[in-house]
């Protein structure tokens, strides 16, 4: 049930690609919130089409934008805040891509130019796009950005590959941009640790299957679905948290916090080989 939690507000959101997206998600939530906003992403993944049924469901436009290029970040934030005729109150970052997660390269055996661009898309955007705003007084006093990230970023997941360093650079650089722009314009700046979730990108690492139903098993709440992190978003894009910044925010049903669960001893753990010592 909406309660137009985010009306009159402006915002702008990158990532969503199908359905399935999480940004997808955020985009539906917010504009029946209450909200307008621009969709974009880079101009390889607008050819899958997809986002221009969202736009219209929301009666928003899309701008193709490079995340990486600081130019093409510059005439996406001019456009935008020409069709909102202001600045804009909320941002979700929503983008990550890994070259060497895609091709199956071992973490000891990683590409550094696919690191760095890992990087770039995944995690230095972030800064771009707030260095971006923060040159154009972009973003309205108490504006909210939003960064999605992963428990990988804190954690080894053995096959998570660069991404956790682009997850842990993306947590960092919310906080350190975060006291900047809060200083400047009480705008805050929070990621969001979300659950394993069915999206392109996350299926596409190795072993996710083992990621999701692990997390299930272990979470008190089970996972986070990409509806259940839409919804927190809202709330970080409400004026109901406007004090929060800085801050990364587990959204994963408590899995977090454990450490082993009886659903796990009893229902998951059937190992008898190298790993398992008899007592």
């Amino acid at each position: 049930m909406a309660n137009n939690l985010l009306k009159g507000k402006k915002g702008l959101i990158f990532g969503a690609l199908d359905e399935n997206s999480i940004a997808w998600k955020v985009a539906e939530k917010a504009k029946q919130e209450g909200a307008d906003f621009v969709l974009s992403n880079a101009p390889i993944a607008l050819r899958k089409g997809d986002i221009f049924k969202l736009a219209e469901k929301t009666g928003s436009e899309v701008i193709p934008a490079d995340i990486t290029q600081i130019d093409e970040l510059e005439m996406l934030f001019q456009e935008t805040m020409n069709l909102m005729k202001g600045g804009l109150d909320f941002i979700l970052h929503s983008v990550g891509m890994s070259p060497n997660v895609r091709k199956g390269y071992p973490y000891m055996e990683l590409d550094y130019n696919g690191l760095s661009k890992t990087l770039d898309v995944s995690a230095i955007s972030l800064h771009k796009v707030l260095q971006t705003a923060y040159k154009m007084d972009a973003i309205n006093e108490w504006g909210s950005v939003v960064a999605l990230s992963y428990i990988a970023a804190q954690r080894t997941f053995s096959s998570y590959g660069d991404m956790a360093e682009a997850k842990a650079m993306l947590e960092s650089i919310a906080r350190s941009f975060g006291y900047h722009y809060g200083r400047k314009r009480r705008v805050r700046i929070n990621t969001v640790s979300q659950s394993p979730t069915l999206t392109k990108a996350g299926t596409g690492v190795k072993g996710f299957d083992s990621f999701f139903s692990f997390a299930n098993c272990m979470s008190p709440l089970g996972n986070a679905s990409a509806a259940h992190c839409a919804d927190y978003c809202i709330s970080l894009f409400s004026d109901y948290t406007r004090m929060v910044t800085m801050q990364n925010l587990y959204h994963d049903g408590g899995y977090a916090s454990m450490g082993i669960s009886d659903h796990l001893i009893q229902n998951c753990f059937t190992c008898q080989g190298d790993c398992f010592e008899k007592l």
